[in-house]
């Protein structure tokens, strides 16, 4: 049997192991995908830290992946072998508990993870449900790899807001995802007002040169108040912070799938009409919206590529604050 490389993980809180593994072989209606590239996402570090408790070990992570398809298992017909496919963080839904009969996958009772619950993309090659593979045009894999949960959890986080209705637009932490989300918004007439951490000159004027109106650490208020907030740092203290940025009747939306714990706050932050929300996973209607309004704008991500045997080293350079835009696995 033909193997693969992968880095793997066996137990939180240690490094990831590059280890030579059989090639996996795709079921009925899975396909295999070749890795081109696979980007680094923050949630892959709530799971190596054992912020996110449940991962099946030992595991490969990874749910940022663009590749080709390689096999296809038996009843895959829309997918051809060679055919550019991104795979995300949601890699598979029952279809048939109340959440998914809503129309809300994203909230599956069953739902499988890419890179948690299923063996992911910091591999040679990696097994997907052809479902919950979105077809790429066949260009520069590593510049599309962050679109994959960055730019789709960004869109999510930004149309529960209220999407572009929003003029003045918040975007605390600003790394793959906002500065994803801040060409889009952009695009859209909105002025965007960017906080990093404290200090992060560099970050700020990053965000700077993508558009943004504004920028400075989190620990500042901003110039005026915001119609929405959206949050990617992990950081609870900032909700409060957030709600009194945003005028009445404005939203607060966290698209981090882990959080520090939120301190208590006044209600009056509250009040006046504010909203306060999260954003769960994904849904392929997300994918398929703003895959197909990307090229539009046109979303250029900003990555550093690493061999996928310094996987560790990527991790670490995301953990540090190291990164403008992405880091992107390349197998």
């Amino acid at each position: 049997m033909s193997e693969m490389r992968a880095m793997r993980l066996h137990a939180a809180g240690q490094p990831l192991q590059l280890e030579r593994l059989p090639m996996p072989e795709p079921g009925p209606g899975e396909v295999r995908v070749r890795v081109l590239a696979c980007g680094v996402c923050r949630t892959d570090l709530h799971v190596l830290d054992g912020e996110l408790s449940e991962p099946r070990l030992p595991l490969i992570p990874g749910h940022e992946i663009v590749g080709d398809v390689a096999a296809r298992g038996d009843g895959v017909t829309d997918l051809a072998i060679g055919q550019r496919v991104g795979v995300p963080w949601l890699g598979w839904t029952c279809g048939e508990c109340d959440p998914c009969r809503a129309g809300r996958e994203n909230l599956c009772e069953r739902a499988e993870f890419t890179g948690y619950t299923r063996d992911g993309g910091y591999a040679e090659y990696c097994v997907a449900d052809a479902r919950y593979c979105f077809p790429l045009p066949a260009e520069d894999a590593q510049a599309a790899a962050p679109l994959l949960c960055a730019g789709l959890i960004g869109y999510r986080t930004w149309r529960l807001a209220g999407g572009e209705a929003n003029r003045r637009l918040g975007l605390y932490g600003f790394g793959a995802a906002a500065h994803i989300l801040a060409q889009l918004a952009v695009a859209r007439g909105q002025s965007v007002y960017a906080f990093t951490r404290p200090g992060d000159t560099q970050a700020q004027a990053f965000a700077r040169r993508l558009g943004a109106v504004w920028a400075g650490g989190s620990d500042e208020t901003p110039p005026e108040p915001l119609d929405a907030a959206l949050l990617f740092a992990p950081v609870g203290a900032l909700i409060p912070t957030a709600l009194a940025a945003v005028r009445p009747g404005g939203a607060v939306v966290s698209g981090g799938i882990h959080m520090s714990d939120i301190p208590a706050f006044p209600y009056r932050l509250l009040w006046e009409e504010r909203r306060l929300s999260s954003v769960a996973n994904l849904t392929r209607r997300d994918g398929e919206e703003f895959l197909a309004l990307a090229p539009g704008v046109p979303i250029r991500t900003e990555t550093r590529a690493y061999p996928l045997e310094e996987a560790n080293q990527a991790l670490e350079d995301l953990r540090r604050g190291r990164l403008s835009g992405a880091a992107v696995l390349m197998p």
